[in-house]
């Protein structure tokens, strides 16, 4: 493939997955907004508390979407049309697997999680609260990031972006409606974030209807070989995302020895921001990933390694930019999310 098609191609699925990416980040980030204006610092410090298990949650949905993909996407390279087919059926096996492991935790253990992430009882009962629906509505959260990841390997990346993204104003829509006019408190927030990877696989469904996907589900019983080849290709995005939530988990107990509640709202901020400017990285990562999947299994190495060379520039100039503009407006950002004007929170 020339330079010039390469570099289109880079781009035809790079900029939608990053605008998507940005997109599904704000599932929480909307939260911390919308929570910092409706319930002050106590609410910002039990969706901090919380947000933790979502990172467990999203990890390991992420892990079976890119593992299983990549693969899918490699043996379509290859012409393997039934392997590849086999590949998404043991993913949505192993996906259903996780999912029903986040649901148990979800129904029995919401009170231990949150003791163990720290909550005293001034946020327990929020704390709880979000973390019991986050773990609920893990088989939605899971799924979606299965089908984004197949569906953008199919050859549909603008319709990946375009469901994260009305996914994710959705959920800007409902936590206003929740938190606001309905006064559902924390509950609220979970609601609208639980209710948006719903949304966004409506609109997944498109690629189906139109009869556009190359992937069906067969029957196939789960095969421990293709199960390894997935996982290992899956874990460093299940290790970007669980290492996150450790170090929040961490962070938090440590500034709640130091600082009490609003050490940890304060962290919150930080926190969130920093979600929503990794998953830029994760767009590009993502978007990478079906070219040089597909370079790979038709054995163009020159390709694919062309690719991560514009990936890198990508990185390095986005880097350049934000840094430049977190400098710049620091004060004015942590102002949108302290509502109370807190001094010490500010």
């Amino acid at each position: 493939m020339n330079s010039k098609t390469l570099l289109g191609e880079f781009f035809r699925y790079t900029i939608p997955n990053v605008c998507g990416m940005i997109g599904l980040s704000c599932y929480i980030f909307a939260d911390t907004l919308f929570v910092s204006r409706g319930l002050g610092a106590d609410g910002l410090t039990a969706l901090n508390l919380a947000i933790p298990i979502y990172s467990f949650v999203h990890g390991s949905g992420l892990m079976l979407g890119m593992g299983g993909a990549t693969k899918y996407s490699i043996l379509r390279g290859q012409k393997d049309d039934s392997s590849a087919n086999r590949v998404f059926t043991n993913t949505i096996y192993l996906t259903a697997v996780s999912a029903i492991i986040f649901l148990f935790l979800g129904i029995f253990f919401p009170g231990s999680l949150t003791g163990f992430l720290g909550a005293n009882r001034d946020v327990f009962d929020m704390t709880s609260t979000y973390i019991q629906f986050i773990l609920l509505f893990a088989p939605a959260f899971m799924m979606n990031d299965v089908f984004l990841c197949f569906v953008r390997n199919d050859g549909a990346p603008r319709l990946a972006m375009t469901a994260m993204l009305i996914g994710s104003l959705s959920n800007i829509i409902l936590d206003y409606i929740f938190i606001f006019p309905l006064q559902l408190g924390i509950l609220g927030a979970v609601l609208a974030t639980g209710f948006a990877p719903l949304i966004s696989m409506g609109v997944l469904a498109k690629h189906r209807i139109l009869g556009r996907n190359h992937f069906h589900l067969m029957k196939s019983e789960i095969s421990p070989k293709m199960t390894a080849s997935i996982l290992s290709l899956g874990i460093p995005s299940l290790i970007a995302e669980v290492a996150s939530g450790i170090v929040m988990i961490v962070f938090n107990i440590i500034i709640l020895r130091l600082r009490g509640n609003i050490g940890v709202a304060a962290y919150g901020v930080v926190a969130n921001l920093s979600l929503v400017i990794t998953s830029i990285y994760t767009g590009i990562a993502q978007g990478i990933q079906p070219v040089i999947s597909g370079s790979y299994g038709c054995g163009d190495n020159n390709s694919a390694k062309k690719i991560f060379q514009y990936a890198i520039i990508t990185m390095l100039f986005l880097s350049s930019c934000l840094y430049l503009t977190f400098w710049i407006c620091a004060n004015p950002i942590a102002e949108l999310f302290n509502s109370e004007r807190n001094i010490r929170l500010q």
